[in-house]
């Protein structure tokens, strides 16, 4: 569509999309520090992957292995930080748009109606996950909630379609 694009990108193997600045990261940490350098001149900001609510307190530095029958020690977690809701309270620019994304297992559309007003971003693409409704599957449904109360169905298809519908609104909102 002609934008320039800056991907931040974790854990994948998949190749580079062409004519995209990709930006590597391996944690949380290094995330936020990358989008809050990437958001600075972006018109819009697009969290297509969810970051993980909790991380371990601790890392050991090598296999923790079994000792005899003793149980291994408790994981301590602690939360990560919450980069949508960082990145629409505090927008880098005046007009930036900032969309988000949410797996919900049970009443979907409340809970993402209550993400969105939580987390503050524009746009939330909200789908269903389940035993049969799993992530890296070639197709989606989704629901797009608008912060202006609107609400958009993107019916159960190839992931494409929904990639379309959630770049459609986010140009109407930029235009």
């Amino acid at each position: 569509r002609g934008a320039r694009v800056t991907l931040v990108a974790a854990n994948t193997a998949l190749a580079a999309p062409a004519g995209v600045d990709v930006v590597p990261v391996s944690s949380t940490a290094e995330l936020r520090e990358a989008l809050l350098a990437a958001v600075a001149d972006a018109d819009a900001v697009v969290m297509a992957a969810a970051v993980a609510d909790f991380r371990p307190a601790t890392y050991a530095p090598g296999k923790i292995k079994k000792k005899d029958d003793a149980e291994p020690e408790p994981l301590a977690l602690v939360r990560n930080p919450d980069i949508l809701a960082e990145l629409s309270a505090d927008r880098a620019r005046a007009g930036q748009l900032v969309v988000g994304f949410a797996a919900e297992t049970d009443d979907v559309l409340a809970h993402g109606r209550a993400k969105l007003a939580r987390k503050g971003c524009d746009l939330l693409v909200v789908n269903e996950v389940g035993e049969t409704k799993t992530f890296g599957a070639e197709s989606s449904e989704a629901v797009v909630l608008g912060a202006d109360g609107s609400e958009t169905p993107v019916p159960y298809g190839p992931k494409e379609g929904l990639a379309h519908t959630v770049w459609d609104l986010v140009a109407a909102r930029l235009a």
